[in-house]
């Protein structure tokens, strides 16, 4: 049983529309617009569609909320093309055939609904998402083999308490001391060569490189001196199963878990993709490999059980719940961010029923949970103690290495970070105090749990409730938590925004900030600007300085009574030792700790900022500042800010000195500067410079010496890649500059990444280019355009070969797209770091200009890498920005030709590259 209904491929500039009779027209948006809100079609991405069409609520039967149904959990890009191959069928290879496609996907998701066994709770997922109105219900339902005339009727909510049918997992006996033994060179060059298997291409290079790291895991021989090797792996080397190689064997020898740190979460995947060469068989991997991220992450099932007993004050969430409840069943690890839900069905859903399930404030109430025992969060941190590889972030370990071990316990004793250059800006994040209205607010939150409209929720009562039967109703300690929760009202609360904008704060927080906010606007010429604000701290304004005596006073009264309720609980566990349970006794723990991590610890800092404001200067290991953060002009935070000047002095005292051993790995350690009137056969000699990667990644803070080792990439970028620079594209011009995407776009072919320094830039080639290239055949997705997260816009990217795609930062670093779906990269300036204050203290403390020439580098050469992933990529990279300095250009490999032109000369020479591919390989642009 199908939809009698049309089928709609929307677009940019024009549209698609298939008759249920199967006619096909290409409509202006206008007119379908006026169809699609008169008959609601069959489409792929209804959000996507609906803004395109400027319609809100488009009522239709989009293919992905179908998909999410019978195939949750499930991997897919979301484009006809991609659901396509989800599903083994044929790929459209004209725009025509995409409408065809997504009926006969129509056709196989119910086919397999109706192949499957009888399942009461599918029918009652299905029959309660029907009855609110999903527009795939009764198919779904009629494909279940449900009909009206059964004799009992599904009841609202059937099926929806997942939470009863998960597993639970068991408690187990804490692991044993790791044992000492080391790895061997030729050990690792062996279970290196056992992963590849015997099949593989010789890779002399990633032999080498197992080889290398294999000296962090030999046995420490001093305290606080682990062995560390920062090492170097050019594009192509492969290694990550290069780092794998040793670190599973280690483990395996000394049964003792080996950490491997990413800086991104989808990084994080990909590393667990290849470790599916080292456990090939799903249950022994799950055994074996844990993905472990923030608690923010993970699926809350007592939010979840929370959101489905409101669903009938909130009929507009149960759709989603119900699609939400089937992805539940089916997760490998209830992993939200980067695992195996979709993040397309952000998008589709909306965030408060999708990844507002999660616990992003820390309202955990751990064995009180009446779901603890099949919680995902615990079963990730239980199968880490026992498991080989932790595949984690640099997020999570530094922030559990700044709480002093984190609610876990110890940190392991090796850990291996991937994607290294990042671990400066990780320490920086982690390590850092901001005292800010968002921060005060979720603080507030926290202590006192939601006020007004939110106290229904089961934590919304925050740490009252979370303490309830942990202390006794009448005495000291319920005194001193009663004290502590009146004292904070003093933090920022609802409406507090508003009320700072009317100059009208209420609280000593609030009023400190409207101060902040005050100084901050004087000092600066741009008030009026949609950009954020800075001010530096000093000289502090009397007004200021007097509200930050108020406020330092006021937190100091919340601070010492919620200690002594911290104290009061430790006390609980040293005296009823005896008596206490194993989950009472985790739990009082764990709320001891999060008192002290999440507000003791905040509180301290904070006022230890506060009374720096009557000193006469910051200490000098850290640059405070004055802020109105904004977005796209609307004020969206106000605050006093205080970051490490060097970031990797509390990591290498906090993390680095507790490890046995670690590596820091990257394409990009290094820096390589052009040595002034030296040349040589391939041009203008380099020289390697470790000493940024020694400062940046904490080794210089260490004792002993870290171990370098450096392996080349094996491409041979002089032939298979070329670098243009443009001179004749006014940078400040965006028409200028959008006539020059559009072009070079136009002359690749597709397989184009364009990176910005700026969103407001983006989205204004964006406007400017989408609809020309669509008319061309050209489709165009965009960062902080489309209604996509930005591991979506990839994996589309990734899978059409003619798409381009435009973004950012997080596009620049770490995204893999191998093959023809990337052969032209344009970067619109040279990437200089942002001259705020903070940037101003490091670029006096780390060198001046030669640091700003060695950021700007580092940005180039991650950029650059992007373009070949494998032996037979080839692609070009062009910088619109004629003043490029050529003091950078040891960013690119050496040999590669590098070319200053006009923009007509660039499309020429694109044009000619990549349509002469090494022999054997097909032009993607003939």
């Amino acid at each position: 049983m199908l939809p009698d209904a049309p089928v709609l491929i929307t677009g940019i500039a024009h549209c698609l529309w298939m008759s249920s009779d199967g006619e096909l027209e290409e409509l202006s948006l206008e007119d379908a617009k006026g169809r699609a809100e008169a008959e609601p079609p069959i489409l792929c991405h209804s959000v996507l569609a609906a803004r395109r069409l400027g319609i809100s609520g488009l009522a239709s039967y989009d293919l992905l909320e179908l998909f999410a149904f019978v195939r949750p959990a499930q991997f897919l890009v979301p484009t006809p093309g991609g659901i396509a191959d989800a599903l083994s069928l044929a790929r459209p290879s004209e725009r025509e055939d995409e409408a065809a496609t997504l009926l006969t996907a129509t056709q196989r998701l119910l086919a397999e609904l109706a192949a499957r066994t009888l399942d009461k709770n599918l029918i009652g997922i299905a029959w309660t998402m029907a009855n609110a109105g999903w527009s795939w219900g009764p198919f779904v339902l009629s494909s279940l083999g449900f009909s009206k005339e059964q004799p009992r009727t599904p009841r609202a909510g059937d099926g929806y308490d997942i939470w009863k049918r998960l597993p639970q997992w068991e408690e187990e006996a804490p692991p044993a001391p790791p044992g000492g033994a080391a790895i061997s060179e030729t050990e690792s060059r062996s279970r290196l060569a056992e992963l590849l298997g015997e099949d593989a291409e010789s890779r002399p290079q990633q032999s080498d490189y197992a080889a290398g790291v294999a000296a962090a895991f030999a046995p420490r021989l001093d305290p606080d001196q682990p062995n560390l090797v920062l090492a170097e792996a050019g594009t192509g080397v492969g290694k990550t199963l290069g780092y794998i190689a040793p670190a599973s064997l280690w483990s395996e020898k000394n049964e003792a878990p080996v950490w491997i740190s990413t800086y991104t979460r989808n990084l994080q995947n990909q590393v667990d993709r290849e470790l599916d060469r080292l456990y090939p068989q799903h249950a022994e991997k799950r055994k074996r490999v844990v993905v472990r991220k923030g608690r923010e992450n993970y699926l809350c099932l007592l939010n979840l059980e929370e959101a489905v007993r409101a669903m009938p004050a909130a009929q507009n969430l149960t759709i989603a719940l119900g699609l939400m409840v089937r992805w539940a069943g089916a997760t490998r690890d209830g992993d939200m961010v980067g695992g195996d839900f979709p993040g397309w069905l952000v998008g589709l859903l909306g965030s408060m029923a999708t990844l507002g399930l999660t616990d992003r404030r820390g309202e955990c109430i751990y064995s009180a949970c009446p779901h603890y025992a099949r919680c995902f969060i615990e079963h990730s941190q239980r199968r880490a103690k026992t498991a080989n590889i932790v595949v984690a972030n640099h997020a999570l370990v530094l922030i559990r290495a700044a709480l002093d071990g984190g609610e876990e316990g110890q940190l392991p004793g090796h850990i291996i970070f991937d994607e290294g250059h990042h671990l400066f800006e990780a320490a920086d994040s982690a390590f850092a105090a901001h005292l800010s209205g968002q921060e005060g607010q979720e603080l507030r939150r926290w202590l006192l749990g939601g006020e007004g409209r939110r106290r229904a929720a089961l934590r919304s009562k925050g740490l009252a409730k979370r303490v309830e039967d942990l202390i006794p109703l009448e005495g000291s300690a319920h005194e001193e938590l009663e004290l502590a929760l009146r004292a904070a009202h003093i933090l920022p609360g609802d409406g507090w925004r508003q009320r700072l904008a009317e100059d009208n704060p209420l609280g000593p927080a609030e009023a400190f900030l409207g101060a902040v906010r005050h100084q901050t606007l004087a000092r600066n010429d741009g008030g009026a600007t949609s950009y954020g604000l800075e001010a530096a701290t000093r000289p502090c304004d009397e007004r200021l300085l007097e509200k930050a005596v108020s406020l330092s006073e006021a937190l100091g009264a919340l601070e010492k009574p919620l200690d002594k309720v911290r104290r009061f609980l430790l006390k609980r566990l040293e005296e009823e030792a005896e008596e206490l349970d194993g989950d009472m006794r985790a739990r009082i723990e764990a709320l001891a700790r999060g008192i002290e991590r999440r507000a003791l610890a905040t509180l301290a800092a904070w006022r230890d900022m506060l009374d720096n404001l009557s000193e006469e200067e910051t200490p000098q290991e850290f640059c405070d500042w004055l802020a109105i953060e904004r977005n796209d002009g609307r004020e969206m935070d106000v605050g006093y800010y205080r970051h490490w000047v060097d970031p990797s002095l509390p990591l290498a005292r906090t993390l680095l000195t507790r490890l046995q051993g670690g590596v820091i790995t990257s394409a990009t350690l290094t820096d390589e500067a052009l040595i002034n009137g030296s040349v040589d056969e391939e041009g203008p000699k380099r020289e390697i410079d470790w000493s940024a990667a020694d400062a940046r990644s904490g080794a210089v803070h260490l004792e002993g010496a870290a171990k370098h080792l450096s392996v080349s990439s094996p491409f041979d970028y002089g032939t298979q890649t070329r670098v243009l620079i443009v001179n004749d594209v006014r940078r400040d011009s965006l028409d200028q500059v959008a006539s020059a995407y559009r072009t070079l776009f136009l002359a690749a072919g597709g397989g184009a990444l364009g990176l910005f320094t700026a969103i407001q830039r983006l989205r204004a080639v964006h406007q400017k280019v989408a609809r020309v290239l669509e008319e061309e055949g050209l489709s165009l997705l965009a960062q902080h355009v489309d209604a996509m997260d930005t591991g979506t816009l990839v994996d589309i990217f990734r899978a059409e070969e003619q798409s381009c795609l435009l973004g950012t930062d997080a596009v620049r670093d770490g995204v893999d797209v191998p093959g023809d779906s990337l052969r032209l990269i344009v970067f619109d300036r040279v990437p200089w770091t942002r001259p705020d204050l903070v940037h101003k203290a490091r670029r006096g403390a780390f060198g001046g200009r030669d640091y700003d020439d060695r950021l700007a580098r580092l940005k180039l050469r991650q950029a650059f890498g992007r373009l070949v992933r494998r032996a037979d990529d080839r692609g070009v990279f062009v910088i619109l920005d004629s003043r490029l300095p050529s003091r950078l250009l040891s960013a690119f490999p050496s040999g590669v030709e590098i070319k200053r032109c006009g923009l007509a000369e660039a499309i020429h020479d694109v044009k000619e590259f990549l349509r002469r591919p090494p022999e054997g390989k097909t032009s993607a642009i003939e």
